[in-house]
């Protein structure tokens, strides 16, 4: 029985270790509750079986939480790609030979600030950028 415990032990920590390894928290946590399970299985039930059980379901609840971090994550990504581009406002420049300058202008405040840092107190029309941006 302590043979047992010990090599699941050790097998957890190597996984834990791996898991480093892994891309995303649904891999990680399938490895780590699959470890972890197979280790309560074993300190609870004494036998294959009941490590076999364990690691079964620490995989799956394992997945489930990994797979919801994994969601969060993304989602706080998206939400964070759309204040930026919220906060920010595009202006066209046409050029003397007909071309088309896209100036991304940041907002800040009641202002805007331009691709040089340079600050405008309300938003630039295209003759105000056009000397700076255009040609």
């Amino acid at each position: 029985m302590r043979t047992k415990v010990t090599i699941c032990f050790v097998l957890m920590i190597s996984t834990m270790v791996l898991t480093g390894c892994l891309e995303s928290s649904a891999q990680k946590g399938t490895i780590l509750g699959a470890g972890g399970g197979a280790l309560a299985g074993q300190l609870i039930g004494g036998d294959t079986k009941s490590t076999a059980i364990g690691a079964g379901v620490g995989a799956i609840g394992g997945y489930v939480i990994g797979k919801s971090q994994d969601a969060k994550r993304e989602t706080n990504a998206r939400i964070g790609a759309l204040e930026a581009n919220a906060n920010t406002v595009d202006v066209n420049i046409t050029n003397s030979n007909g071309s088309i300058n896209v100036i991304r202008l940041q907002k800040s405040g009641v202002g805007y600030v331009g691709p040089r840092g340079e600050y405008y107190q309300k938003l630039p029309s295209e003759d105000q950028l056009r000397p700076i941006y255009g040609f």
